[in-house]
């Protein structure tokens, strides 16, 4: 019988989820803007979860670490939620969270489950997370840093996919809850199959962007596709966000075609779209 590409690896096979602080309705809206295909499907009280269809990871020269950065990095900067990408290979696992304009901040363990990250990182994911401040009593929020803290340390008993399980056990404080089967150290073609059953999973579409931009201003200011990205014509910061995002994406697109990174040129990429849409709609729609 011929094995797939991901079953002939040693150790777990490559796979990645991306959780998202936010309702799948407006998760669908900025996801479509990843040029990516993918599965959405909720993952908890205010929590959705992206379930990529494709592996870019295996066809490029990017790992997968770096593939979800720039994924969660583009889906992140703009909208007024956090992206936690979950991701993990046949040598490591570990998480980033992104935050809008926040330096990224992430952790790493070995396959064996060696912590290999910092232990200052952990405690900013719970602080930006409220995970230090999201509890009933002054006991639970000290039981739910104690549980984040032992993830920084040696144990001989849990490997990398049970420090990550850890993870999400802690983020249950936080309403995450995910669907059965979706759980790290799957590989990517099982949890495609497992998002697809889900009773409220939705596929997500590359959205078309010469059609967008081609798009009268009425029909952009009521686009799902746009309303996460774009503040209310008039409103404030609606220049200066633009030209924000203007600013940032262009190095940032510029350093990850020097790194010869797909998920940076990415993330800065729809950064420098948006931020030029914006300064197109703005110009093209009346202030308030």
């Amino acid at each position: 019988m011929i094995m797939p590409p991901e079953a002939s690896r040693p150790g777990p096979a490559p796979g990645a989820l991306l959780l998202c602080r936010s309702e799948p309705d407006s998760v669908a809206s900025v996801a479509q803007l990843l040029r990516e295909r993918m599965l959405l499907t909720p993952a908890g009280e205010g929590w959705s979860v992206l379930v990529p269809e494709g592996k870019p990871w295996l066809h490029g020269e990017e790992p997968v670490d770096r593939v979800l950065t720039g994924w969660a990095t583009a889906l992140a900067v703009g909208a007024p939620w956090p992206v936690l990408a979950l991701w993990w290979d046949a040598d490591r696992a570990g998480y980033t969270l992104v935050s809008g304009f926040r330096r990224p901040v992430g952790y790493v363990w070995l396959a064996n489950g060696t912590p290999a990250g910092e232990d200052e990182a952990m405690r900013t994911f719970a602080t930006r997370l409220g995970l230090d401040l999201q509890s009933r009593d002054e006991l639970d929020r000290l039981d739910g840093l104690d549980r984040l803290d032992r993830l920084t340390k040696p144990d001989p008993g849990a490997d990398a996919r049970a420090r990550l399980r850890g993870l999400l056990a802690v983020l249950t404080r936080v309403g995450v809850a995910l669907p059965a089967g979706l759980a790290p150290g799957e590989p990517a073609d099982r949890l495609r199959e497992v998002a697809r059953v889900q009773p409220d999973a939705r596929p997500i579409e590359p959205v078309a962007r010469r059609a967008m931009a081609r798009a009268e201003p009425d029909a952009v200011e009521g686009s799902p596709a746009t309303t996460p990205w774009l503040p209310r014509t008039g409103g404030p910061g609606f220049r200066a966000l633009a030209l924000a995002q203007v600013a940032v994406g262009l190095p940032l697109a510029a350093w990850g075609v020097r790194r010869h990174s797909g998920g940076w040129i990415t993330a800065g990429a729809l950064l420098v779209a948006h931020g030029a849409l914006g300064l197109a709609y703005g110009l093209a729609v009346p202030r308030d």
